[in-house]
């Protein structure tokens, strides 16, 4: 992922998009609506992913010359400014024969996930796939000599879950001409014609992704654009297009291409991004590709009421694991993905192809919805036994997902709806009650959301602490 903040990701798509005044015309036409939507139908079912940032810097997995490198795992080779020569040294060892992809689809599926994202190139430049663009990836460079993402396709494909590739088009810190944020550091390496480079790395490799893999990826999922004008990200869209017309995109191409799916990093924003998909990509711990000595997890209480979070402002949560050099997912990983399972199990139908919230603001929780039902998410258990919802409904049933054959008694006051709930929470994080509905909410339009803080991140312990 990117070592950088959304305000810098917002000039570089913003300067991307002045770019487009040359070339305006390359930029496709709005589709029309109908399309879209049906192109669009799995993802905005699917609600939640797994992604995955695996690679050859899992080896020294956030230390260099006995020294730990600050920032997150994957950028180690730029913030230590490791020469090329002595990074590529770390493919030689890494082998790791420990991945077994039946096993990681399998942990995404328990938990609930629909769809998984991998590095098929992150900015090391390193292909985690037999690629014959580049001899620098995992079959030709390692002993490892196996494609992780065939092996990944065929078990998604015999789970039923989604696969797409993410790929850095214009930060290659390894083949002379790619980007690189801050400057090249090691000239005599990396300096050279970015126009090169993407017509003899950056092209030939996306085909190989669009074309090698059978139905997948279903979504390709772009990042930094970094000197991307609108010319050369024509010429990766055009082979997109080519190859599998019905992909799913995200905005982080350049050139003015603006994508199908807005991508909020490590934050979630107050009001989603209405009128446009959106996906929070986040990490469970403090980083992206894997660090040995990261223990900064995130409870299992904090996914959860994300996940609720982000399914009630309309968006999707991409939730990110850092395999090992050994192939293996980590164990904290693991045992919070299983416990989020458990929680999705009773209660995904309320996150499953849902819409956004229809209350501007819930005091005790989140409300997710599809026609003629609502999930009121129910973070703060009320303590005298009665939920307040800050609408006049006309209730037909509600009910407990946990407890769905113990109906319960809802009365209206005025512009507000009282239920009566059990004594207990039947879960601690997120109680969901459904409440099946006659027409549309009659709103009280006195309750309205508080300002907007500051951006905020969750911090580990449940606290918030600014945004950096």
């Amino acid at each position: 992922m990117k070592m950088v903040s959304a305000v810098m990701l917002g000039a570089w798509l913003g300067a991307a998009a002045l770019g487009t005044v040359r070339a305006a015309a390359a930029v496709p036409l709005e589709e029309p609506k109908e399309q879209r939507d049906a192109r669009m139908a799995w993802w905005r079912e699917a609600k939640f992913g797994l992604f995955i940032h695996w690679g050859v810097y899992a080896v020294p997995a956030g230390t260099y010359d006995g020294k730990p490198i600050g920032g997150i795992g994957e950028w180690i080779m730029n913030r230590g400014k490791i020469p090329v020569a002595r990074y590529a040294e770390y493919a030689k060892e890494f082998n790791p024969v420990k991945f077994n992809a039946g096993a990681w689809v399998r942990i995404a599926k328990d938990a609930g996930m629909k769809y998984m994202v991998i590095t098929s190139k992150h900015h090391d430049g390193f292909a985690m796939f037999h690629s014959k663009a580049s001899p620098y990836n995992i079959y030709a460079a390692t002993p490892f000599k196996r494609d992780p993402l065939a092996e990944l396709a065929a078990a998604c494909r015999k789970e039923g879950i989604k696969l797409g590739f993410y790929y850095s088009q214009a930060q290659d810190w390894h083949h002379p001409g790619g980007a690189a944020m801050g400057g090249h550091w090691d000239k005599t390496a990396q300096d050279g014609s970015m126009d090169k480079y993407i017509d003899e790395v950056a092209v030939p490799q996306v085909k190989e992704i669009l074309a090698n893999y059978g139905e997948f990826p279903a979504v390709l999922w772009w990042d930094t654009p970094i000197g991307m004008n609108t010319e050369r990200a024509t010429k990766l869209y055009k082979v997109a297009q080519e190859l599998k017309p019905n992909i799913i995109m995200n905005n982080r191409l350049g050139g003015g291409f603006k994508g199908d799916t807005e991508t909020p990093e490590q934050h979630i924003p107050a009001t989603g991004y209405p009128g446009r998909d959106w996906e929070t990509c986040m990490t469970m711990n403090g980083t992206w590709g894997f660090k040995s000595y990261d223990h900064n997890w995130k409870s299992t209480g904090i996914l959860i009421r994300n996940l609720a979070d982000i399914a009630s402002k309309g968006g999707n949560y991409l939730l990110n694991v850092g395999p090992t050099a050994e192939g293996l997912i980590p164990e904290p990983s693991i045992e919070r993905l299983k416990e989020v399972g458990v929680w999705m199990k009773v209660n995904g139908e309320a996150i499953y192809g849902t819409s956004a919230s229809v209350f501007p603001y819930l005091a005790w929780g989140r409300c997710t919805s599809r026609p003629g039902k609502l999930y009121l998410h129910i973070f703060d258990w009320p303590a005298e036994g009665q939920l307040d919802v800050p609408a006049k409904l006309a209730v037909k049933q509600a009910y407990l997902l946990a407890a769905a054959d113990q109906p319960l008694v809802a009365t209206v006051d005025g512009l507000h709806t009282k239920i009566k709930l059990p004594a207990g929470a039947p879960d601690k994080v997120d109680s969901v009650l459904c409440v099946e509905i006659n027409g549309a909410p009659e709103l009280d339009p006195s309750v309205a959301a508080p300002a907007a803080p500051k951006k905020t991140v969750a911090k580990q312990d449940g606290k918030k602490e600014k945004k950096k």
